[in-house]
């Protein structure tokens, strides 16, 4: 509870201390956001609950080959800062489906706009649950209860100072992360003889499994077979599937200059994996430890092996920290996503469509209210939906499969026109539908190969229909040049 007041307190700090009375103030912090405070909103957005959940998870139940999300998504903001962030910042945008809409027009740029708000809702949602569990199994805390309690926190301070309100919560947040969870890890180390013992059970029990990458010729070994080219799948949706987000681009457009947006996007990359290291040392302790020694069986779904390290193998004091710092990485996923969201929510759907021209006042106070109805919904989605991670897994599909290509072709192909898009969006959204869909009960409507026993399909269909979408767009682009002449996105 006493974190849970600084950090609101830090929020209407910051919302008194910079008066978001304009849209961009709102947004993008005014383009001032110094150096290394945007840094570190970048690195807490990417830091959060799933990310450190998920790696403790990952180490733990599949192995650190499979714990692709702590590289993965800090080569994707590596790449964002030297390829994309610089162009984006440059052009002045507001979000990142404003050069859809400057190319293409308000219809499709508004249609692009569904996996980009989807994904940030369910996004949200996921960690909400993420924390949910983690507050009943360390405190015994009602998973309701835990869920509206951190919402509704992190809903009020962002409605209240916009992204100078998200940033420098973010700093407090990421600081407290890092704290609670290295406190951690002394404490449970006695419980398995010190790292190096922990590390050489570790080895013995999962193979090849437990080194960063698989063998170059990982598909010849049986433990891997055809996964490898699904662990090659999964990779590329990681670091190209992690730059088109809007929760990403609002950090680059705050900077206060292109240089700023490349370095805070390359620096990021680096704190991101530094800061996975911890849970990925406590997901290796999770899976070697005799929880027979603590009085128990174990953790009854791999999801807990972080709440129950932090739980069971340190003390009550320890534990209560190491519970902020879980705390802090969901929050400060939560409001950058919600706040995301709604930016993309007021700025490329209610401004085009509204029927008269909108105020900065007013389109300020819209994005307020539209906190505060995103946030809501995600809260009743962790509430409701028992399959909320799935359904951004969903999202983070199309986000790669669809919003990539797109976005790769409007900032660096001079002829891509709204034809190509289109075309594109259609031939990616079909391949990627064709392999299936358990969440929502699509069958697999394609005749994909490496399917195994349980139906999943192995092959790399995912970056089979990002390419089949960004070949798409310039093939169509140049054949239909003549027809529509394609509009330039820079100023």
């Amino acid at each position: 509870m006493i974190f849970y007041g600084i950090v609101f307190l830090l929020g209407s700090y910051a919302a008194g201390f910079k008066k978001s009375s304009d849209a961009t103030d709102v947004m993008l912090a005014g383009r001032q956001l110094p150096l290394v405070v945007a840094i570190f909103t970048m690195s807490a957005t990417w830091v959060g609950g799933g990310y450190i959940n998920g790696s403790a998870e990952y180490t733990s139940s599949y192995g650190l080959a499979w714990v692709q999300a702590p590289w993965g998504y800090a080569l994707s903001l590596i790449f964002g800062g030297l390829f994309f962030a610089r162009r984006m910042r440059r052009m002045e945008c507001k979000t990142m489906i404003d050069p859809f809409e400057k190319r293409y027009g308000k219809k499709l740029a508004a249609l692009l706009c569904i996996p980009a708000m989807l994904g940030e809702i369910f996004w949200t949602a996921a960690i909400l649950v993420a924390l949910g569990t983690t507050f009943g199994t360390v405190l015994g805390l009602d998973f309701t209860t835990s869920i509206i309690l951190s919402a509704g926190i992190s809903i009020a301070y962002t409605a209240l100072g916009g992204l100078w309100a998200v940033a420098l919560t973010d700093i407090f947040q990421l600081i407290i992360l890092m704290l609670g969870l290295i406190l951690v890890i002394p404490f449970a180390l006695e419980h398995v003889g010190g790292w190096s013992n922990a590390w050489t059970l570790y080895v013995e029990k999962k193979g090849t499994l437990a080194n960063l990458f698989p063998p170059l010729d990982g598909w010849r070994h049986p433990e891997w077979g055809n996964a490898y080219w699904n662990w090659w799948d999964s990779a590329l949706l990681l670091m190209f599937g992690g730059i088109p987000w809007q929760v990403y681009f609002q950090r680059v457009l705050s900077a206060r200059d292109e240089d700023t947006a490349v370095r805070l996007s390359v620096v990021a990359g680096f704190v991101c994996i530094i800061a996975a290291v911890p849970a990925i040392m406590i997901g290796v302790i999770g899976d070697v430890v005799d929880w027979s020694t603590v009085g128990l069986s174990g953790p009854e779904e791999p999801a807990l092996i972080l709440p129950y390290v932090v739980r069971y193998l340190t003390n009550p004091v320890i534990a209560t920290i190491g519970l902020g710092a879980i705390a802090a990485a969901v929050m400060s996923s939560v409001d950058s996503s919600i706040l995301s969201a709604a930016s993309v929510a007021s700025w490329n759907v209610y401004r085009p469509l509204a029927k008269q021209e909108v105020s900065g006042e007013k389109l300020s106070q819209f994005i307020k209210k539209a906190v505060w109805v995103v946030g809501i919904a995600a809260t009743l989605l962790a509430l409701k939906i028992k399959s909320v991670y799935e359904l951004w897994f969903l999202c983070s599909d199309f986000v790669y499969v669809i919003l990539f290509p797109q976005l790769v072709c409007v900032l660096f192909d001079k002829k891509a026109n709204k034809y190509g898009a289109a075309a594109g969006l259609l031939v990616s959204f079909l391949i990627r539908v064709g392999a299936g869909e358990p969440t929502l009960g699509i069958p697999r409507l394609l005749p994909f190969p490496m399917v195994d026993e349980a139906g999943t399909v192995l092959f790399p269909f995912r970056t089979l229909a990002m390419i089949s979408g960004l070949i798409t767009i310039l093939v169509v682009s140049r054949m239909t040049e003549n027809r529509v002449q394609p509009k330039a996105t820079e100023n």
